[in-house]
């Protein structure tokens, strides 16, 4: 067997031809031809009232912050167990980060602990949709209006998920959305925002166009373009739009293949989580499950630690994840919260195995057989 990467990325097979279309249409920065297809193509799919592609997740995010106005001294509320990213856009603006704890049975904030953590200075509650399984969308909302409060939801890992019926990503006041080349859909690079309350779109246009209203005056609303507001250079080439269009062509496809392999994850090690081994994900009853990721959660560090190298020994490159952010180098001298338990126990003990379209399932049966050699 040879050596299973952690992640290959997946060509869908036009992603050149897409890609010198956009060179020979003679515009390849931003908002070209690729990327109205890319934005039509989510707004059409899933309903989102503006979409706005970006370099990154963290751009995405960073637009949000900028658009609900975050100043300095405002709080934020977020979970701890996520990456860097969630926190720094809120950070770059003055922001107090104000950390959730994860459920104790799954990574998502848990939504009983939000309220008793806002105060006259909560401006947001940003929520993590980890491993494209929903957060508790309802209570959220109905916290956030009872506050009068945002909700931002990053959605990096949540392509083609799913809260009751309702696309992730379009339930907040803003979404934000990943293309990197470890997500279901990728552009190597990339991200994306979603505008779901309408006061925000105009803005978000000219915060996208490095603080002008040059969108406007493309469209021939406008005599003349100028500086209006403040912004950056958002907006991703259409290089990247191109390749982006040519998964989004594919999606359906990249989707069922995904949760194949995620079933065959499932089937392979669920005797290690009825022998109360290991703990595999869970799937809330108000989620869908995209198949972003796989992981498992061992019994402690040392154990994943030990895995891991077993694994690696073997050919298999896994990973943990995330450091919760209350104790990482940047904030821990910061923290002032309780103790976030569940956060530092997945922070400790989550271990995601290879997930990727080009994976097989004789490279998947060897994954849950090697690891089933180490416990049994």
């Amino acid at each position: 067997m040879k050596k299973i990467n952690f992640n290959k990325p997946y060509l869908t097979g036009k992603e050149d031809k897409y890609i010198l279309e956009a060179v020979k249409s003679g515009k390849i920065s931003g908002n070209g031809i690729f990327t109205k297809k890319c934005h039509e193509f989510f707004e059409d799919r899933y309903g989102f009232k503006k979409c706005l592609l970006t370099t990154s997740c963290t751009d995405a995010l960073e637009m949000a912050a900028i658009l609900i106005n975050i100043n300095p001294g405002d709080e934020v509320i977020m979970p701890s167990y996520t990456f860097v990213s969630t926190a720094n856009a809120f950070v770059l603006r003055g922001a107090n980060i104000i950390f959730a704890d994860s459920h104790a049975d799954h990574p998502n904030i848990d939504e009983t602990k939000i309220e008793g953590l806002i105060t006259s200075k909560t401006k947001a509650i940003v929520v993590v949709h980890y491993a494209g399984n929903a957060c508790e969308m309802d209570t959220i909302m109905a916290i956030a209006s009872k506050h009068n409060i945002y909700v931002i939801e990053d959605a990096a890992q949540a392509i083609d998920a799913y809260y009751k019926g309702r696309p992730l990503g379009g339930i907040g006041h803003l979404g934000a959305f990943s293309f990197h080349e470890t997500k279901n859909i990728i552009s190597g690079e990339g991200g994306m925002l979603v505008i779901n309350d309408e006061k925000f779109s105009q803005r978000a246009e000219i915060i996208w166009e490095k603080g002008t209203n040059r969108s406007a005056f493309f469209r021939g609303e406008i005599d003349k373009y100028g500086w209006v507001d403040i912004g950056s250079s958002f907006l991703p080439s259409d290089i990247n739009a191109a390749f982006l269009f040519a998964q989004l062509e594919h999606l359906d496809d990249i989707q069922q293949k995904r949760i194949d392999i995620w079933n065959k994850y499932y089937e392979g090690l669920y005797e290690l989580k009825q022998r109360k081994i290991i703990q595999l994900p869970k799937t809330p009853d108000y989620s869908t499950n995209n198949a972003h990721m796989f992981y498992i959660v061992c019994e402690s560090a040392n154990e994943r630690t030990d895995l891991i190298e077993f694994l690696k020994n073997n050919g298999i490159g896994a990973v943990f994840h995330y450091l919760s952010l209350h104790k990482s180098p940047f904030y821990k001298k910061k923290y002032r919260g309780l103790d976030l338990v569940n956060s530092d126990i997945y922070t400790n003990t989550l271990l995601r195995l290879p997930l990727f379209y080009g994976l097989n399932h004789d490279q998947s049966f060897f994954i849950t057989d090697t690891i089933k050699s180490f416990y049994l």
